[in-house]
């Protein structure tokens, strides 16, 4: 049984979300606020976290971009009154999974929860086995620890899974509607200029030289080609 966390400062909206998700035999615990929802996500393990974005104490963005800095890599759906594009960009970037709009229907938002467990828990399905190394970076996928000569490298469960799909199809160019499509997985997707800048994170941690890559190819007017050398 997945287990999920909904960090929501509404009553109505916390309790309906916890009915429901309940219904579908999740097991559901509940925080009131930013600052009690990162103490619970940082001290316990969860599948999935459900996070409103304008909170009391602490905002969903400060929520999760420290749980990011913590190592903690649950995947995460935003949930916010706000329909900007930018703030949808920064949710993203800030290392979330997907980005629900209020109001929404509980259908979307089961079948987007469905669809990252799906994915997530899939992971050690892949063909990626153990440790594999690109450049800079050694990575194993299936517990989701990458480092390089430093040292442990914090990365997001995006980060992860882009870098797994680009590897998967290693020689091949992967356009930016497929990364959309494969690694987010929805019809309502995150704008092609995210993807670029998760690849450019993914560069920096790679590349010897970000600015002039030899492992992650730009193939312009399409996406992006990884080659290992």
């Amino acid at each position: 049984m997945s287990k999920i966390l909904i960090v929501e400062d509404e009553p109505a909206m916390r309790l309906g979300l916890k009915d429901n998700l309940e219904f579908e035999s999740y097991q559901v615990e509940l925080a009131i606020d930013g600052a009690e929802g990162l103490k619970k996500a940082t001290a316990s393990q969860y599948d999935l976290i459900i996070l409103d974005v304008m909170m009391p104490k602490m905002s969903g963005f400060d929520v999760c971009k420290a749980m990011r800095k913590a190592g903690v890599l649950t995947p995460i759906i935003f949930l916010t009154a706000k329909s900007e594009e930018i703030d949808k960009v920064l949710g993203l970037e800030l290392g979330a999974d997907d980005y629900l709009t209020k109001p929404f229907s509980l259908r979307e938002l089961i079948a987007r929860v469905k669809a990252i467990l799906r994915r997530s828990q899939g992971s050690s399905d892949k063909n990626l086995k153990g440790e594999v190394s690109i450049g800079n970076l050694t990575v194993d996928f299936g517990q989701f620890v990458a480092r390089t000569h430093e040292g442990e490298v914090r990365m997001s469960h995006k980060e992860f899974e882009i870098l797994q799909y680009l590897m998967e199809h290693t020689n091949e160019v992967v356009s930016r509607y497929d990364l959309l499509n494969k690694v987010w997985g929805y019809e309502s997707q995150p704008t092609t200029r995210t993807v670029d800048n998760f690849i450019l994170r993914l560069r920096q941690r790679i590349e010897e030289n970000p600015n002039e890559p030899r492992h992650i190819l730009t193939v312009h007017g399409v996406g992006y080609k990884l080659l290992r050398a």
